[in-house]
């Protein structure tokens, strides 16, 4: 049977994706709530919106301090519907983008070489990314507003143990662009989401990097759920440690706050170097990983989870593909259209819906084998 891989069109690749991304997000959400938190909580100790005693320590300092001022476990998933739109929306573009900037790319290479070099892989990554970012930056800001605002609506008058109430999106939308000044202020931090395209595309490299060192060739396209979840996972710690410096520097862009000093809404203005190069300076080196260990051990087990949910439900959608072919080329007519647009996709060398064996048996009868239908 060909491979996995030519038999799914961009669509297939972006919704097996997505449907990964969301399982993942369901399963490590409060992780990355706290996450967020830590990225900017030495901002806001520095401008006294914090106290020291409010700071988080650690990881397990943060979610012992949140369970017990925020209202239990229902604190970790504040903004998880959000956060589930957005990341669903971003990994379904992302790898809509990436599978078909990547077949445009390989159309006209050699069959033997199904990969792109270096730098062809990381600037597939990186404009997939980008195209993916401007679409939902918007959403992203919201997330990061609503993960952050137990820690910013704090006053030296509230209660200790008052469970923030919850805004709804169009109010956090509204809050973002009377503070950012209009609707292009929804897009802060998208400078910092184009330097972190290469995140996901450092990632993938480094994935097949790992592939063809530690598993065997025969076995590429089908190296078992636990090598497929230690690949994926690996690569996204590589590619994290190299780009948190961004990740600091864009959960401060998008959190936006006033300061308690009564400067008001004075942010310091520039993009997102000018921002990692003033938190170098004013804060120090250090500032610059506030809380790495808890997004390396959030990419660990999120991406792992989203691959190897991507190839059970990429497998899934083969099968169904396979079926409701099997279906379609019971109808003449329906027969007669698949194949000519089989036939003159094979003829401009472009991407071939299904194998060379499978076109010979649509035309002879429309059956497919049992073997493929268990593939």
């Amino acid at each position: 049977m060909p491979r996995a891989s030519k038999l799914l069109p961009s669509l297939g690749h972006a919704s097996s994706g997505a449907a990964g991304t969301v399982i993942s997000t369901l399963l490590t959400y409060p992780l990355d709530l706290v996450n967020t938190r830590l990225k900017v909580q030495r901002q806001l100790r520095l401008d006294s919106s914090l106290s020291e005693e409010e700071c988080y320590r650690s990881i397990f300092d943060a979610f012992f301090k949140i369970y017990r001022t925020e209202g239990g476990l229902s604190a970790f998933f504040a903004g998880l519907s959000t956060d589930i739109l957005k990341s669903a929306a971003d990994s379904f573009l992302f790898f809509l983008f990436y599978t078909w900037f990547r077949a445009r790319r390989l159309v006209g290479r050699h069959p033997d070489l199904p990969y792109l070099r270096v730098i062809e892989e990381l600037a597939v990554g990186a404009a997939a990314g980008a195209c993916a970012k401007l679409f939902t930056t918007p959403v992203s800001n919201v997330v990061t507003k609503r993960q952050t605002a137990s820690l910013l609506d704090r006053s030296p008058s509230s209660s200790p143990t008052r469970r923030p109430a919850q805004k709804g999106f169009w109010e956090v939308v509204r809050e973002i662009q009377a503070e950012k000044g209009g609707v292009l202020g929804l897009w802060a931090g998208y400078s910092a989401s184009l330097v972190l395209t290469l995140n996901p595309s450092l990632t993938f490299f480094l994935q097949a990097i790992l592939k063809r060192l530690l598993v065997d060739r025969k076995k590429w396209d089908d190296p078992g759920s636990g090598i497929t979840f230690l690949l994926a996972a690996m690569s996204k710690v590589g590619a994290t440690a190299v780009t948190y410096p961004f990740q600091i520097g864009k959960a401060r862009l998008q959190m936006g706050h006033k300061s308690s000093k009564g400067e008001g809404e004075k942010e310091k203005r520039g993009g997102i170097f000018t921002t990692v190069a003033r938190i170098r300076r004013e804060e120090g080196v250090r500032a610059l990983y506030d809380g790495i260990g808890g997004e390396l051990l959030k990419g660990f087990f999120n991406h792992g989870t989203t691959m190897l949910t991507k190839d059970v439900v990429h497998g899934v959608i083969i099968k169904l593909y396979w079926i409701v072919a099997g279906f379609l080329v019971q109808w003449p007519a329906l027969r007669r259209i698949l194949v000519q647009r089989m036939r003159k996709r094979n003829e401009k060398g472009g991407w071939q819906l299904v194998g060379r064996g499978v076109l010979a048996d649509l035309v002879k009868g429309g059956r497919i084998g049992a073997s493929m239908m268990q593939t």
